[in-house]
């Protein structure tokens, strides 16, 4: 069994010279969001949930993104309403939310 069932990965990354990033974005602020809402929900903790901050993911050109894991599902995020949706209908209903998902390419 893994350690937790689902683990958020949200890039706070911050580039130099004003270079494109998650750090410019509102990712700090959505991570503390998503954490306080898990929380609330009662799903936080070992063998459940768990939301962590990042470096960079590797994704910047494709906006402010964040990673579920073991799902190896890739999420542009702009918003709190973003991170609603991914809770609810991923980690909750188990179904990605393909407008927000970042297609592979590779």
């Amino acid at each position: 069994m893994m350690y937790y069932e689902k683990h958020i990965f949200v890039c706070t990354n911050q580039k130099p010279d004003g270079k494109k990033c998650c750090a410019n974005s509102k990712n700090q602020e959505i991570a503390s969001y998503l954490k306080d809402k898990i929380q609330e929900m009662g799903c936080w903790g070992p063998g459940k949930w768990r939301v962590s901050t990042s470096g960079c993911l590797g994704r910047c050109q494709k906006g402010p993104c964040l990673l579920v894991y073991p799902d190896n599902i890739w999420y542009r995020i702009e918003n709190f309403a973003d991170a609603d949706k991914i809770v609810h209908q991923h980690m909750q209903m188990g179904q990605p939310v393909k407008k927000l998902q970042i297609l592979e390419e590779i």
